[in-house]
């Protein structure tokens, strides 16, 4: 399908990562982004979100370059959605419908669709009357009045069903993983997650540690299925569990971190914390923020952080640790793809899991021989970020250890 990608520069953030990602994320689900549309702009116009002038522009793109669709980088409300689809006579997608478009095709698990689904109806209870714009008025005579009103009224009720049915399914998921947390908690096994932006490399790190075989591919959210699983690291701490999150992305929809929020309790209730962040990078240190961002929104902020730079071959850099002042691990420099540095996360973890407080001595036989058996009571259908194989500029050193003392 080809597209036409909208952007308006605010003045926040940096401009030109965010335009590239929208072009990653419209390739992601299936789109060809044939011409890129840009502006600025000290706020966003009422009507049209990019002001009438320049929204006569995009029309021209459009029959200059016979687009089918036009997706903007920012979340448009819905009558400014409406407002521009009358105007350009084409289909208009924002960024939270693309993300969501995106989420619905990865979806593979029971759980993960659930949670989709949820997020897109919510989503688009706002936006029901573009579907019924032969009805939005209600008509003169006899026995033709309100028949606009009545249908979006059922529409409303039906969503409002469905919304309400799939919560309980969701509510009946999340008491069963509270029952496996509580199991985990009985028997001491240290929780770690993986968190980190979508394409840091968190599913190619995860399958690195787990032997896993978690599907990877240079796509944003390539999938939003993966497992936990059980690995044994030495007589010491004895086995821990490994958990795939969420991959972030700068303004996540909200409606997407409310309907995952059963999945990223994981994260909550985690006592460890593996921030993947790619090294190579350029937007790295706004990745970051953003990672933190939607931690602190769910309630994670808390939990102690490793610093995980990735792809450390493509940045130039060697595989390192860095310790803080209070002497406890911050940083760990590896290269997931090419197994360099991974020793030196795993010393990490077990550091971390010998301090916990309540840590387990000591593992049993038993313990080593389940070393990489998949464990059914901890297979968690969770979201993941893919990994990448491009190489993007060198990184500064400099600033990597000025930013990590500050995050």
């Amino acid at each position: 399908m080809r597209a036409a990608l909208v952007g308006i520069d605010f003045g926040q953030g940096d401009f030109a990562a965010s335009v590239e990602e929208l072009m990653l994320l419209a390739r992601s689900a299936g789109a060809d982004p044939i011409t890129t549309i840009t502006a600025r702009r000290s706020s966003p116009d009422a009507a049209y979100f990019v002001g009438s002038g320049k929204a006569d522009e995009i029309k021209d793109a459009v029959l200059d370059n016979n687009i089918e669709i036009v997706i903007f980088n920012h979340a448009l409300s819905p009558a400014q959605q409406r407002n521009l689809e009358k105007r350009l006579e084409i289909r208009v997608l924002d960024r939270t419908s693309l993300i969501l478009d995106i989420f619905a095709q990865r979806a593979q698990s029971h759980e993960g669709k659930l949670q989709v689904e949820l997020a897109q109806l919510q989503h688009l209870a706002t936006r029901l009357i573009r579907g019924w714009t032969h009805l939005e008025r209600q008509k003169g005579g006899i026995g033709l009045r309100g028949p606009g009103e009545t249908q979006l009224e059922t529409d409303r009720r039906l969503i409002g069903d469905r919304v309400k049915a799939l919560r309980a399914r969701l509510e009946k998921l999340h008491k069963q993983r509270a029952t496996q947390r509580r199991a985990r908690g009985r028997s001491h096994t240290f929780a770690v997650s993986l968190v980190g932006y979508t394409n840091a490399g968190k599913s190619t790190l995860f399958n690195a540690l787990t032997k896993a075989g978690v599907y990877v591919a240079d796509q944003l959210f390539a999938t939003l299925d993966t497992t936990s699983r059980r690995v044994y690291l030495g007589q010491d701490v004895g086995n821990v569990v490994i958990s795939d999150t969420v991959g972030f992305v700068r303004e996540l929809p909200h409606q997407l971190v409310a309907a995952f929020r059963a999945t990223l309790e994981e994260t909550i209730h985690a006592d460890l914390l593996l921030h993947v962040v790619d090294a190579a990078s350029p937007a790295r240190m706004e990745q970051i923020e953003q990672v933190n961002l939607v931690l602190k929104e769910i309630g994670a902020d808390h939990i102690r952080q490793i610093l995980v730079w990735n792809k450390i071959d493509a940045a130039g850099l060697e595989p390192q640790l860095e310790r803080g002042e209070d002497g406890d691990i911050e940083r760990v420099f590896l290269s997931a793809q090419k197994g360099t540095g991974l020793d030196l996360l795993r010393a990490a973890i077990v550091e971390a899991a010998s301090n916990a407080p309540g840590a387990k001595r000591g593992a049993s036989q038993a313990d080593a021989a389940q070393q990489h058996e998949y464990d059914s009571k901890y297979d968690e259908q969770d979201d993941a970020g893919p990994e990448p194989s491009s190489a993007a500029d060198q990184v500064d050193s400099n600033s990597t250890s000025t930013h990590h003392g500050s995050s």
